[in-house]
């Protein structure tokens, strides 16, 4: 398993560790990308595209 698949796996175990949170407020998050120089680059659906809080 290469680094960036590493990453891309722990940051998105890390977003099912919140994602019951975001579903008990009608929202959920999505992983779309980690990019070369880390970042990782989500997309909030339902309640969350709204929320001030996002």
């Amino acid at each position: 398993m290469s680094v960036s698949e590493d990453i891309t796996k722990r940051v998105a175990a890390s977003l099912d560790g919140i994602r019951s949170y975001l579903e008990a407020d009608g929202g959920d998050i999505t992983l779309v990308e980690v990019t070369p120089d880390m970042t990782a680059w989500v997309e909030l659906h339902g309640a969350c595209t709204n929320c001030s809080m996002s």
